[in-house]
């Protein structure tokens, strides 16, 4: 393992105690929530390395679901991490101000779960930060990456793994779908919504506090079948049931259940769309330049001077810009 020529910068650090003083920006992801999105991977974690490098391993559900699950799911080896802080609200038990890494390879024959004198632990150098030369180091040595990182921090966080080239299944809010680093993987095809989709959560904290986290979902570029599932298109298309936008080139679709079945052109929908995207049966073009400036390309009509999309004058909240692929059909 590489010990960090230098801790992250003083802004850097900063940015990440912010995170940790946001009582919004982490939580416990509950075992159940692993499990239901966890199952639709039966195969991908075969002969793999997972690391889960925002998990305090001693409390973490997904460090638990990984080390009972190991032979079940085939992994080669098992690496967990995290930041360590001060803040009992956060990841960590705060019982130490020391950072560790476990790392697990199997239990041995015949037993069915876990022992602790088979998991190495070992004191990190630094802080656990993921952008540590420690951590970089372990993401390096792993295939796919699983957890649940600080949403605050959640750009920089997705841009590493693409930069390292890591296999991932990642928790974030739904408004991450629109960031200008995220959107544009997701236009092309190198990150896509999870088996679960969006949902709305509450989780309850170890100091028992009830946190409600608002729309999340999975991020991932792990293959599962919900991506070939095809959207059932049965609306008829009418200029008054999908008016055109004032300053878009396409038509405005309120709900991703009212997709018309014969329309061929631009529409923009809701970002829920994500949830039923299929990239065989749809293409999705841009978003609209509230979220990203030249997310739209030549959709856009800049003399409106109004990002947000407008149908009849009335301002609509964000919007993906799709079109059905021409072989697709209904």
């Amino acid at each position: 393992m590489n010990t960090p020529s230098a801790p992250p910068s003083a802004a850097n650090n900063t940015a990440l105690n912010a995170a940790a003083r946001a009582r919004n920006d982490e939580f416990y992801t509950q075992l159940p929530d692993i499990e239901a999105e966890l199952r639709h991977y039966p195969n991908a974690f075969r002969g793999k390395t997972v690391y889960c490098n925002c998990d305090d391993p001693r409390v973490s559900a997904f460090w638990h679901y990984f080390s009972h699950q190991f032979h079940h799911l085939g992994l080669k080896r098992l690496l967990a991490t995290c930041y360590k802080n001060q803040n009992p609200n956060l990841f960590s038990r705060h019982d130490t101000e020391q950072a560790i890494m476990l790392d697990y390879d199997g239990f041995r024959t015949g037993e069915t779960t876990p022992r602790p004198e088979d998991i190495g632990i070992k004191t990190l150098h630094g802080d656990g930060d993921f952008r540590s030369d420690e951590c970089i180091a372990l993401l390096q040595q792993a295939d796919i990456v699983v957890t649940n990182p600080p949403f605050s921090l959640f750009r920089e966080y997705v841009a590493q793994l693409v930069e390292h080239k890591k296999q991932f299944l990642i928790i974030g809010n739904v408004n991450a779908i629109t960031y200008r680093e995220v959107f544009p993987l997701i236009r092309e095809n190198r990150v896509w919504l999870g088996y679960t989709g969006i949902t709305a959560k509450a989780y309850k904290c170890p100091d028992g506090d009830i946190k409600k986290m608002g729309n999340t979902c999975w991020f991932t570029n792990l293959p599962h079948h919900r991506r070939k599932e095809k959207l059932i298109l049965y609306r008829p298309y009418t200029p008054q049931d999908y008016p055109t936008y004032d300053n878009y080139d396409a038509i405005e679709v309120s709900k991703v259940a009212n997709i018309p079945a014969d329309y061929d052109g631009v529409m923009g929908v809701p970002i829920t769309f994500l949830d039923k995207y299929n990239p065989d049966q749809f293409e999705i073009l841009g978003a609209t330049e509230s979220e990203g400036r030249g997310f739209a390309g030549d959709l856009y009509d800049p003399t409106s001077g109004i990002a947000q999309a407008m149908a009849g004058g009335r301002r609509v909240f964000k919007r993906l810009f799709i079109r059905k692929r021409r072989h697709a059909g209904a």
